[in-house]
């Protein structure tokens, strides 16, 4: 049996009442991709939804701390500059939380199933019309299930890429390299904002059905099926 977990660094552009001071006048670069990935909340509530389990996700913007990156590279320009006392609560009211919570979820899960599939959700501003699954080096059952994926999208007409070995961020590669392989599954799933935004290439509803759909197909080619060669579907 596989569970699944869905997490959202990203989520949104919220910035709690008491920091609040330190945006002022910047309201516009908070909203903007700057400050949150616009859809990645909503497609990552939507394979909870599917799936049928609760999402982990960052509850403040990213622009005060950001959730998947480490040491001063966590800060912005915005928030390098609040105090250190001051920052250190931060890291615990929403960076400590949030990483506890998904090592939990990955612990607990270990325990009850085979194997478990982490999804990272995330949306992009720099490109049209494209999905990108990222796995961490090393990562046999990743990688297994990401080409079977990458196939299945690629069948409904989407413009999909597996990338392997690739950067999924300081907390995720820290996770990747703290549990096994061949249990642990970690994809970094990056949508195109234009579908969100723009509803091109296909509108927003329509990429997110065929999204959580392959996954499902997906998930029983490349789990089951991780001893197959792992070749790239082009």
């Amino acid at each position: 049996m596989t569970a699944y977990l869905f997490s959202c660094e990203h989520a949104t552009c919220t910035v709690p009442e008491a920091y609040r001071e330190y945006f002022r006048g910047s309201e516009e670069v908070l909203s903007s991709n700057e400050g949150w990935e616009p859809g990645a909340l909503n497609l990552s509530q939507a394979f909870a939804m599917g799936f049928r389990t609760p999402l982990v996700y960052g509850d403040v913007t990213r622009l005060l701390i950001d959730l998947e990156k480490d040491g001063d590279a966590r800060w912005s320009r915005f928030s390098s500059k609040i105090a250190e006392s001051i920052r250190m609560r931060i890291e615990d009211r929403h960076e400590k939380l949030f990483r506890q919570q998904l090592r939990q979820r990955i612990a607990e899960d270990l325990r009850r199933y085979d194997s478990v599939v982490h999804l990272m959700v995330h949306t992009d501003a720099d490109t049209e019309g494209k999905v990108t699954l990222a796995t961490p080096e090393k990562s046999v059952l990743s990688e297994s299930l990401a080409m079977a994926w990458c196939s299945r999208l690629r069948a409904r007409d989407v413009d999909a890429k597996c990338e392997r070995g690739a950067d999924t961020g300081a907390f995720g590669t820290a996770l990747a390299r703290e549990n096994d392989p061949a249990r642990y599954a970690q994809i970094r799933l990056v949508v195109s904002q234009s579908f969100f935004l723009e509803g091109k290439p296909l509108r927003w509803e329509t990429i997110k059905k065929i999204i959580l759909d392959t996954l499902r197909l997906a998930a029983d080619e490349g789990i089951s099926g991780q001893a197959a060669p792992l070749t790239d579907p082009d």
